[in-house]
């Protein structure tokens, strides 16, 4: 048995679904030469696109690595979707995680804030291989 889940989600699962049925519509669509078949399932394929990102963003997804053993079953929400995963393309696009403004981002050009020592999120510099 894995060790881990191996992203076993509702999001997952119901975004496989969907887009299954728009490449059944389409590859039908091909074999009868039907052009309204093939438009339709390559708007299903579409939709399912937008239907995992929907559920990603509202905590039926989940982030990328191991999760903890208690938030492996299906019917379990990811509550950190709704500030963005750090590495998260979907959660970037949505305006979530990593690529977020901050309140110092949008002061004005020229009136950089001033460090304060101590301040939390400020990190001391480390070289590249050094132990801390």
């Amino acid at each position: 048995m894995s060790q881990y889940d191996e992203g076993h989600t509702l999001a997952g699962w119901i975004g496989v679904a969907v887009a299954t049925v728009g490449c059944s519509g389409l590859g039908a669509g091909i074999c009868l030469h039907s052009a309204a078949l093939i438009v339709a399932g390559l708007a299903v394929t579409v939709a399912s696109v937008l239907v995992t990102w929907t559920l990603h963003l509202t905590g039926w997804g989940k982030p990328s690595g191991i999760r903890p053993r208690d938030q492996w079953g299906m019917r379990v929400r990811d509550l950190s979707a709704l500030e963005g995963h750090p590495d998260c393309w979907g959660c970037r696009l949505a305006g979530r995680g990593r690529g977020r403004r901050t309140a110092d981002s949008e002061a004005p050009v020229g009136a950089a804030a001033a460090p304060v020592a101590g301040a939390a999120g400020e990190r001391e510099p480390v070289a590249v291989g050094a132990e801390r």
